[in-house]
C-alpha cells in the first residue's frame, strides 16, 4: 500500500500515539483542578505549550490550543471581526483560500461585513498590487494562506507583510496549515505576521488538535466562552493527551526538515517528470521554488477525478481529487476555477501529496501504475480515435 494523500490527513506516528497514551493514563486530571494531579497535568499541559512556542520561535502566551485548523482559522477570523467591528468591516482575503476561510467570510458578510477576494493568475498566486488597492480605511484584516491544499502553490506573504508594513492596525493572518515541516519557517516567522493557523493530524499528530500563534499585544474576541481556559479566549478542558502527543509529532516533523523537504521535493519531480511528458495530461502544479514540495496536482483529459482516484486505489496507492473537504461532494476544485481552467479539465484533476516517509520507490511504483492507467482510459481522452 501507498499513501499518497498526507494534505488530507497524515497516519499518527508510533511515538506519538505512545504519548497520547502514556499522557491519558499518567495524567488524568483537570488542569484547572487544585489538587497534586490536577497540578500535574496542568505543568504537563504548559510544558507542550513551552515546547511549540520554542520550536516555533514565539513565546509561550503567545500559543493557543484548538481543535485543528477550520477552528483555528473561524476563530482568528471571527474574533477579529467581533473585536475590530467598531473600527470598520472591511475584510481582504484570497479567492484560493480553504472552505475554513471562503465560508467564514461568507458568514460574516451575511452578517453586514464587507469582503474582497484577491483574484489569482493561471499559476495560481495573487498579485500584491491588488492587496495594496484593495486596503480601505475600514480593512481590519488580511488572511492569506502559505501554501495552497489543491495545487501547493505558495503565496507571496513576505511581499504581503510588508505592503501591512504601512498599516499596522490591520491584522495580518495566514493559514499555514499546509506549510508546516515544507521549509517554510522562516517566512512564517515574518515579524508582521499577527496570526497563524496551525493542523496536528497533517503532521503525524492526532486528528482533533491544533494550534494558532497570536502575536503578544494583537486582540481578538473568543469564540467558545465557559471556564476561562486558554487566558479566557478559548474556554474548555483541555484535551491534554492530544495536546502533549501533538507537541511530540511537531517536534519530531521539525527535527530534520532539510532532508525531509529534499526528499519530498526528488519525490514530486520523479513523479512529475514522468505523467508530464504524457499527451492529454495537464500540469497544475510546477517545479520552480514558489510551490511547496509536497504537493503534484494534474488532470488527464477527458477523465474524471474521481474516477482516476479509483483506479489507483485498484492498485493501492490512495490518492485524492483536488481536496478532501470537496471530493465526496463531487465538486470542482475552486482553486481551479478561481485560475480559470476550463471546467471539462477541472473535473479530471488529481493530487498527489507526500510526506517526509515516502520514498523515491513509491514514486516508481506510481509511475508505472500511472502508465497501466493511463493505457487503460486512452479511449476516454480527447485524441483518442
Amino acid at each position: 500500500m501507498i499513501y499518497f494523500d498526507n494534505s488530507a490527513t497524515t497516519k499518527a506516528l508510533p511515538a506519538v500515539l505512545d504519548t497520547y497514551r502514556k499522557v491519558s493514563e499518567d495524567f488524568f486530571g483537570n488542569p484547572s483542578s487544585l489538587h497534586a494531579l490536577g497540578d500535574h497535568a496542568y505543568q504537563l499541559l504548559e510544558g507542550a505549550r513551552s515546547q511549540i512556542a520554542e520550536l516555533m520561535h514565539a513565546q509561550p502566551s503567545e500559543i493557543y490550543f484548538t481543535s485543528g485548523g477550520s477552528e483555528g482559522d473561524n476563530w482568528i477570523i471571527k474574533g477579529t471581526a467581533i473585536e475590530k467591528r467598531p473600527f470598520g468591516k472591511h475584510l481582504i482575503t484570497t479567492a484560493v483560500e480553504h472552505p475554513a476561510v471562503i465560508n467564514t467570510m461568507k458568514q460574516l458578510e451575511s452578517l453586514g461585513f464587507e469582503v474582497t477576494y484577491l483574484p489569482v493568475d493561471h499559476r495560481g498566486f495573487i498579485n500584491i498590487a491588488d492587496l495594496r488597492a484593495a486596503i480601505r480605511p475600514d480593512t481590519i484584516l488580511v488572511s492569506i494562506m502559505a501554501v495552497n491544499n489543491e495545487i501547493g502553490a505558495m503565496q507571496p506573504i513576505q511581499a504581503a507583510a510588508r505592503v501591512l508594513d504601512d498599516y499596522p492596525t490591520i491584522h495580518f493572518h495566514v493559514d499555514a496549515v499546509q506549510a508546516i515541516g515544507k521549509g517554510l519557517l522562516p517566512a512564517l516567522r515574518d515579524p508582521r505576521i499577527d496570526f497563524i493557523t496551525f493542523s496536528g493530524h497533517k503532521f503525524h499528530g492526532p486528528r482533533g488538535t491544533g494550534f494558532i500563534y497570536a502575536k503578544t499585544g494583537r486582540h481578538f474576541a473568543p469564540l467558545i466562552t465557559g471556564g476561562g481556559q486558554e487566558s479566557n479566549l478559548r474556554s474548555g478542558t483541555e484535551n491534554l493527551p492530544a495536546i502533549a502527543a501533538m507537541a511530540k509529532a511537531l517536534r519530531l516533523l521539525l527535527a530534520n526538515e532539510p532532508a525531509a523537504v529534499a526528499n519530498q521535493q526528488a519525490i514530486r519531480r520523479r513523479i512529475y517528470d514522468h505523467v508530464s511528458q504524457l499527451p492529454n495530461v495537464t500540469m497544475f502544479s510546477q517545479l520552480t521554488p514558489d510551490f511547496a514540495p509536497h504537493i503534484l496536482c494534474f488532470a488527464i483529459a477527458g477523465v474524471r477525478g474521481e474516477t482516476i482516484v479509483h483506479a489507483f486505489e485498484s492498485e493501492q496507492i490512495y490518492i485524492s481529487t483536488t481536496s478532501a473537504c470537496s471530493s465526496k461532494k463531487g465538486t470542482e476544485s475552486s482553486t481551479l476555477a478561481a485560475m480559470h481552467v476550463d471546467s471539462s479539465i477541472a473535473t479530471s484533476a488529481i493530487r498527489v501529496s507526500l510526506d517526509e516517509y515516502n520514498t523515491l520507490a513509491e514514486a516508481d511504483q506510481f509511475n508505472a501504475a500511472f502508465d497501466r492507467i493511463y493505457a487503460k482510459f486512452q479511449k476516454l481522452m480527447p485524441t483518442a480515435s
